[in-house]
Formats: C-alpha cells, sequence, structure tokens
C-alpha cells in the first residue's frame, strides 16, 4: 500500500458520505457493505471517483439494500460540520498508519473492518468534539492504546 493510497481514501469518504445519507453508523456502512464490495470500491476507485459521490453512494446504497437508521451525527452537531472528504482522510490516514508495510488489499479491508468496529469510530464520528481535527499520529496512538491519551 502507497503512503497517500487515494483508493482508500475514496472509499472511506464514500462510507462517510453513505452514512450522513442513509443516518448510518459508520460500522454498520462497512458491515452492511461487505467485504466483497469494500475490495470491489478499493479496486475500482479510480474509475469510480470519476462519478458524483453521490451517483456512486446511491448505486451502493440500491444494491446492498441499506436501510435508513437514527445515527445523525451532523444533525446533533452544534459546529461546523466536516465535509466527507476530510472524515474520509482521517480514516484512510489511520488504516494506513495500522496496516503500514501491507500491501494485499485483503489485509487492509481487515483493517478497515477492525478500525470501524472500533471504539475509535464513535470518538471520531462525534463532531462536537476536535478528536477527529487531532494530528493522524496522536490518533493513532490512541487506536492502539484503546483509549484518548
Amino acid at each position: 500500500m502507497t503512503k497517500n493510497d487515494n483508493n482508500l481514501f475514496f472509499l472511506c469518504s464514500l462510507i462517510e458520505f453513505i452514512g450522513r445519507q442513509q443516518k448510518l453508523s459508520r460500522y454498520k456502512v462497512v458491515s452492511s457493505l461487505g467485504d466483497k464490495t469494500l475490495r470491489h470500491i478499493y479496486d475500482y476507485s479510480d474509475v469510480l471517483h470519476c462519478e458524483p459521490i453521490s451517483r456512486v453512494a446511491e448505486e451502493y446504497i440500491e444494491s446492498c439494500k441499506l436501510s435508513t437508521g437514527n445515527f445523525d451525527n451532523v444533525t446533533a452537531c452544534r459546529y461546523s460540520v466536516p465535509s466527507y472528504w476530510d472524515i474520509g482522510k482521517v480514516y484512510a490516514r489511520l488504516v494506513q498508519d495500522v496496516t503500514e508495510g501491507v500491501s494485499e488489499k485483503d489485509k487492509i479491508i481487515i483493517k478497515l473492518n477492525e478500525v470501524y468496529g472500533s471504539w475509535i469510530s464513535d470518538s471520531i464520528s462525534n463532531f462536537n468534539s476536535d478528536f477527529f481535527y487531532q494530528p493522524h499520529d496522536y490518533i493513532r496512538e490512541c487506536y492502539l492504546e484503546g483509549e484518548i491519551l
């Protein structure tokens, strides 16, 4: 995996976009898409990013039959809401940091599932805190330690 993995960045941004659209926790989006679909998006991100992200999201919402939930961290935000690209970058950097030296996409998808399924996903999705603005090495250390330091 390269240090600036654009496919991973697009995948994480799409997960954030779909989560906001469907009002689902980001882990619910990841688990609902499933590993096969996540790998497909990762592999073809260079093509998919040429389309508007809303159209790409709609395709996967329909094909994976993603329902609408009640997780609405955007409406709950009292401050300026970070863009789905900004949050996608936070997740992509974290996944990259914890898979450093790993080049197999299956391992990247495994780590992506681990990150989104961990406690840190709730902290990143809390837009009323400044956690997602912290330096990526700090976020990595928090993830590895299992708590905010």
